[in-house]
């Protein structure tokens, strides 16, 4: 029982040091691969104080799993592409295969940009939209190859 204690601990201890110099667009990836698994410990920090509403870990995690749980919620697969930084913002957009019971019962491709800004010296998830049909060649061209998961 101890060694599993001590593997968790080195998991996490890993994914932080990732995490901690890892690019926009890395820190999606990190982000949306740990919410695809409801592994809400590895996703947290990976989220500003703003996104997660000034909540703890262990509030912010409860209500992960609540809205993942309830509304059921299941993240199918996901490619994040190339962004782009303006100073200490940094816009990556992604596109979303998803399935839910409210909003998304169909498992329509969503297309998504996540606003990232700098806190605590590394790249953390401020924002996340959808990308209006309008816009879509604008952060989706066509020739920028998709970094799949």
């Amino acid at each position: 029982m101890r060694s599993v204690i001590v593997l968790a601990m080195l998991i996490c201890s890993a994914v932080g040091a990732l995490a901690a110099d890892a690019t926009p667009e890395e820190t999606v990836k990190i982000y949306l691969t740990a919410m695809k698994a409801n592994d809400f410990k590895v996703a947290y920090p990976l989220v500003t104080h703003d996104m997660a509403q000034n909540k703890s870990q262990d509030d912010w995690v409860k209500e992960q799993q609540w809205v993942m749980q309830m509304a059921e919620v299941k993240i199918f697969d996901f490619q994040v592409y190339p962004g782009k930084i303006e100073g200490d913002t940094a816009y990556v957009p992604n596109v979303l295969n998803s399935q839910d019971k409210f909003l998304n019962q169909l498992g329509v491709v969503e297309h998504e940009l996540y606003t990232l800004v700098k806190e605590d010296g590394r790249w953390k998830i401020n924002q996340q939209q959808i990308v209006e049909n309008t816009d879509v060649a604008k952060w989706f061209p066509k020739d920028a190859g998709a970094q799949t998961k």
